[in-house]
């Protein structure tokens, strides 16, 4: 098997995963995932494309990824890894898909517009 390459994002972090047949391996940022991500549900929505299609220890996964917080960039690499896992198994889609793994979330941060204090929230109206 070659290496897989696919890219996922999420607000703005755009995360790049490298899967290739090994034993298990999950490198972020030349770091270990555990270094990467220390709370617990970080790691768990990391994994959790692996976990459900019973590919836990089977792939070394190397990620490159930038922009954004945490989360988002936890997110961004589920993305990736999902895709990941339809291209070396069409059969994965169908359990990937219901769970909503495969969706690019839109949601972005809306822009703050002249004459407000934020993006939706004006300044403080003074009738006298």
């Amino acid at each position: 098997m070659e290496v897989i390459h696919k890219i996922g994002r999420r607000k703005t972090a755009v995360a790049r995963v490298y899967v290739a047949k090994g034993k298990g391996n999950i490198t972020v940022n030349k770091k270990g995932m555990a270094d990467y991500f220390t709370t617990a549900p970080l790691q768990y929505k990391v994994n959790q494309p692996l976990v459900m299609t019973n590919n836990d220890g089977n792939f070394d996964i190397t990620v490159n990824v930038y922009g954004g917080g945490i989360t988002g960039q936890a997110e961004a690499i589920r993305l990736a890894l999902s895709r990941a896992m339809c291209e070396h198994d069409a059969e994965n889609r169908a359990i990937l898909k219901p769970e909503g793994l495969l969706t690019r979330d839109p949601r972005m941060v809306e822009r703050k517009k002249f004459g407000q204090k934020k993006a939706r929230k004006k300044f403080q109206f003074s009738k006298r």
